[in-house]
């Protein structure tokens, strides 16, 4: 199959804007890798001293580190065994270093990073720690890498804001051949309808706490990415659609001896583009501004994450692209909703992948010209051979093509017979800021809610008035002092059955918010990453109950239909004060300079100038 396929034009306009938008960014990021390569730190510049602290440890490897005749990969793994998607990580460095030396190289684990459960930590005073951990990660990722010590490099990282923080990590050392390694999805536990409904009776006081735990522990039950289509699981698809895991990884669950020939097919193709031979690729060159759309694409074909509207700017800034919502916005009216994952259908990843999952995906999206063919993969000449199924022949791994029809038409459909024909995501603007809000999983009928609001600047206040039945009526509720430089944009997801519930009984409801929401997040409209935020001089510090809140997909309208003298002449209200406590006191610096949502809602990439 041929990889210049013609592009389709609002694809190939966008990416135009954004290539010429980051002209200079991007060369200046080009110029620094290659310098890196050419005299940065590396095993060649490094000292005796230096050397013999670098393999002082490394036991039957020693002797070829010592000696500098193979190649040395660095692994970057964010393992803990609380996480359950990240629970099997556990075992890989000692798999790796087997798989390595299999090919004549070595591993080393260069560094650890943390990796937090949004899911432990929702609704709770920690998850204002949770986008900011994305630059922790990040950093704990450049330290591990400045060590010099290594000719390539895996990042083992799987949820949220970690595969978004090792990407940003080591896009600085762009210079390194990187392949990132999944660990795969938990089997399908209970339905997640199933769960939503048990969470809504709970919210309205018909089930209690053993009901409600017995419910997610059956959905939660086992090793392996939580099998809602959330934030975890669109990382996955974004890196397949970027080129950087080995095709078709992301949806083979653990534990088994397929997901275990793929971590070794990784170890051994990383192994294979270095500097040293004649197929160089690094991470840098990989991750260009073709590859940033084909992720765009990806999120919005398969109705992904949300938090991809603030990872995505935040990545493409550590490669030297610049990004914005509007280009997302319009690739959105060109990408057609292809995939019906919970919380947007019924089924699951594990479904997804059953019906031809990512493979089918960018066979479609490559055919029809809305995703580049003509990246720089880290496996071949094109993104089309990641069109392909990883199957075991025996204890043997092969490939096969992608299947040329959806093995579940109620998950997966061609480009030419979508869900929707447009993608999932719209940005939303008025006199109170940008937003944006993802519509897939959201009946159209409710596309447009204007009602009075109700404001508040905490979510645990919201929770309060629902109980009390303050609520029942048609009401846009807005949760404002929620952005990265106020208490770290939390997600709000605690909201979503209590909203959930007033939407079941009748009620036009929709959420305003310069917070974020979970991934699984779904049908109730939500303006989230409201920007500028209130924190910064936002519009939504004017807002007062019962002011009408206009929020419309069709039109993309975020207004206040309030007198314009009247709102000129309002004066914002005061954010509380920051908390402290679980940590957020340590991250002060962070949300005093944070950028906004639509950069990233990064304080490191700001302040460095990125």
């Amino acid at each position: 199959m041929p990889i210049d396929l013609p592009l389709n034009p609002i694809v190939a306009k966008v990416t135009d804007r954004i290539i010429a938008r980051s002209a200079q960014t991007r060369a200046a990021y080009l110029d620094l890798i290659a310098r890196a390569r050419d005299a940065g730190v590396n095993r060649d510049v490094l000292s005796c001293g230096n050397l013999a602290h670098g393999f002082a440890a490394a036991g039957e490897d020693k002797i070829a580190l010592r000696d500098n005749k193979s190649i040395n990969i660095g692994v970057i793994t964010a393992y803990n065994d609380m996480l359950s998607a990240h629970q099997p990580y556990g075992r890989y460095p000692e798999q790796i270093k087997i798989f390595a030396r299999e090919v004549g190289a070595t591993a080393q684990v260069a560094g650890g990073v943390p990796a937090m459960c949004d899911g432990v930590t929702q609704g709770q005073a920690s998850m204002e720690l949770s986008l900011f951990s994305r630059d922790n990660i990040a950093m704990g990722t450049a330290v591990g890498l400045s060590h010099g010590m290594y000719e390539a490099a895996l990042l083992l990282g799987i949820c949220d804001k970690i595969v978004p923080g090792l990407l940003i990590g080591s896009l600085r050392f762009g210079h390194l051949p990187t392949i990132l390694v999944p660990a795969g999805q938990m089997a399908t536990g209970l339905a997640n309808k199933e769960k939503q409904r048990i969470r809504q009776l709970y919210a309205e006081g018909k089930v209690g706490r053993e009901e409600l735990l017995a419910s997610e522990s059956a959905s939660y039950h086992s090793a392996g990415t939580c099998t809602f289509y959330g934030t975890a699981n669109s990382n996955q698809m974004m890196m397949e659609m970027m080129g950087l895991h080995v095709p078709g990884a992301s949806f083979v669950q653990p534990g088994t001896k397929l997901r275990q020939e793929l971590t070794r097919a990784a170890v051994h193709r990383v192994s294979q583009i270095t500097w040293e031979g004649d197929d160089y690729r690094p991470l840098g060159h990989c991750v260009d501004e073709k590859a940033i759309v084909n992720a765009i694409v990806g999120l919005l074909a398969t109705g992904g994450s949300t938090n991809h509207v603030i990872h995505l700017p935040a990545i493409a800034r550590a490669a030297g692209v610049q990004i914005d919502w509007d280009d997302m916005d319009e690739l959105s009216r060109a990408v057609p909703l292809i995939a019906s994952i919970y919380p947007n259908g019924s089924g699951d990843v594990n479904g997804f992948a059953d019906a031809g999952g990512m493979p089918y995906v960018i066979r479609e999206l490559v055919e029809a010209g809305l995703a580049h063919g003509d990246i720089l993969t880290v496996y071949g000449s094109s993104l089309l051979e990641g069109a392909q199924q990883p199957v075991l022949d025996g204890d043997a791994l092969r490939w096969d093509p992608a299947p040329r029809e959806s093995l579940n038409p109620a998950m997966l459909r061609p480009v030419t017979e979508p869900f929707q024909p447009e993608g999932g995501l719209r940005l939303v603007q008025g006199n109170l800021g940008r937003g944006t809000i993802k519509v897939s999983a959201v009946d159209r009928s409710r596309w447009t809610i204007e009602a009075p609001c109700r404001v508040f600047s905490d979510q645990n206040d919201v929770l309060k008035a629902f109980k009390a039945g303050e609520l029942e009526r048609d009401v846009v509720v807005v949760v404002r002092f929620q952005g990265p430089a106020a208490n770290g944009m939390p997600e709000l997801h605690k909201l979503t059955p209590s909203l959930g519930v007033l939407q079941d009984r009748g009620f036009r409801v929709a959420l305003v918010t310069d917070g974020r929401m979970s991934g699984a997040s779904g049908k109730v409209p939500a303006a989230i990453h409201v920007s500028p935020e209130a924190k910064k001089g936002g519009a939504l510090a004017l807002l007062k109950d019962g002011d009408v809140v206009r929020v419309c997909a069709e039109t993309g309208e975020l207004l206040a239909l309030v007198d314009a003298a009247d709102w000129a002449a309002r004066t914002p209200a005061q954010a509380p004060e920051e908390a402290i406590g679980v940590g957020r006191e340590l991250f002060a610096i962070m949300r005093h300079f944070a950028d906004p949502a639509e950069r990233g809602g990064s304080a490191m990439l700001a302040a460095g100038g990125l």
